[in-house]
């Protein structure tokens, strides 16, 4: 693709937004120079006004005005820039149509999606056309699912080059998690649990540990397919299968991690688009640490009783009306001292083929849903614009898509990314 023949070199849709804005101060204070980069969204009063807050080094960033669901207007845009990155969601509401000109015209595409039947969609409606025109349509670019995606692919390049064979029983441990759930967050969840209230098909694929794998046939049964019924029992069915307390042989116990059930599928889909590196015994799993002793035991059950508790609610209308009165909503965000308590702590351990153990780290001093995941999309949006990518196209992932320049990139940030061999 030749960035000359366009524009831009970047436009981010959905600048207005919280995370957007963050992502859209961070992009100012980190382009390279030179750097063709413009705003997007749908009040051109709004985006003016987001532009005037931020650093000087935006002050010329050109503002294009288009709404999510005009097409015409997104083939237009998308037409126009080398990378398009979006913060507008929940995806499966709003997103399709641009990944739908991305696609088409050969531009390459980021998101923060954390939604399990949106990525599904996009593989199933993109894929041919975007390995056609060389676009990477690459989802799951913020907290869902870089920490998990590059820590992964960190574990089977260091025992590759180990010659330490490849990954099998492969855990995400979260040791610490401080910031806040975005609003963009919770409506993506609450789209996600209307769609599988309603549709069966939607809650077996929800349910399947191998989801988004390009080749469903070539993986292993999925142990955790959700049960197609709906209702209660459903639910309840659900809920029981995936949110277990238990306690490790060290004495620790652990609860479940509220991200898990996108971004194990992100790594699996990893796993598969690069031909089974990590290793076709490879299984991975995402829990929260909750210490020893008593107190562990009590944060786990209380943090088990309230996944629980807003799965089930998100899951029947009557209860989400309530959860909708006092969540977040899409475009609110903590303030700036708040993010700035905001930090993660992530480990991930395995055991290779050959009986080597090793433990990857993931973190950063930053707010992992807002900050944190501002850093995460930008420098993704850079890596697509300026960094020397492998050719080809298709839906990919943040480690098949990016890898190492992204790993890179993070730790010039600030972010630890490291590995050690146990």
């Amino acid at each position: 693709m030749s960035s000359t023949a366009r524009d831009y070199d970047l436009v981010l849709f959905g600048a207005t937004g919280f995370v957007g804005e963050l992502t859209a101060r961070h992009l100012a204070t980190t382009q390279p120079p030179g750097a063709r980069i413009a705003l997007a969204g749908r009040s051109r009063e709004r985006l003016e006004a987001t532009r005037r807050a931020l650093p000087e080094a935006a002050a010329g960033w050109p503002i294009e005005v288009a709404d999510a669901a005009d097409e015409a207007r997104l083939g237009d845009l998308a037409a126009a820039t080398k990378v398009l990155v979006s913060t507008v969601g929940p995806y499966a509401e709003y997103g399709l149509p641009l990944v739908a000109a991305c696609a088409a015209a050969g531009t390459h595409y980021a998101d923060l999606t954390g939604e399990v039947l949106f990525v599904r969609r996009v593989i199933d409606d993109f894929q041919s056309l975007a390995e056609a025109t060389g676009a990477k349509l690459v989802t799951s670019c913020g907290f869902d699912s870089i920490p998990s995606d590059l820590g992964v692919l960190l574990l089977a390049e260091q025992a590759a080059a180990d010659g330490a064979g490849t990954l099998t029983e492969t855990m995400l441990r979260v040791r610490t998690l401080k910031g806040g759930l975005s609003g963009g967050t919770i409506a993506s969840m609450r789209g996600q649990a209307v769609a599988m209230a309603s549709s069966a098909p939607a809650r077996q694929t929800v349910g399947d540990a191998y989801a988004l794998s390009p080749d469903r046939a070539a993986e292993p049964p999925s142990r955790n397919r959700a049960p197609v019924r709906p209702g209660v029992a459903g639910v309840l069915h659900r809920v029981g299968a995936a949110v277990p307390i238990r306690r490790t042989d060290t004495g620790r116990w652990t609860a479940p991690f509220v991200m898990a059930s996108h971004n194990t599928r992100i790594v699996r889909r990893s796993n598969a688009l690069s031909g089974y590196r990590y290793g076709r015994d490879f299984r991975y799993a995402e829990v929260t640490d909750c210490g020893a002793g008593i107190g562990g035991a009590v944060k786990a059950g209380l943090l088990t009783g309230v996944l629980a508790g807003a799965a089930a609610g998100l899951s029947f209308a009557p209860t989400r009306a309530v959860l909708d009165r006092v969540a977040p909503k899409p475009g609110e965000g903590p303030s700036a001292a708040a993010q700035a308590a905001g930090r993660f702590v992530l480990d991930i351990e395995t055991t290779t083929t050959t009986g080597a153990r090793y433990v990857a780290r993931v973190a950063a001093d930053l707010d992992p849903g807002y900050s944190g995941t501002a850093v995460m999309l930008g420098q993704s949006a850079l890596a697509l614009a300026y960094d020397d990518l492998p050719t080809g196209g298709g839906v990919l992932t943040p480690a098949t898509a990016l890898g190492a320049h992204l790993i890179g990139r993070l730790r010039t940030q600030g972010f630890t990314l490291d590995v050690r061999r146990v």
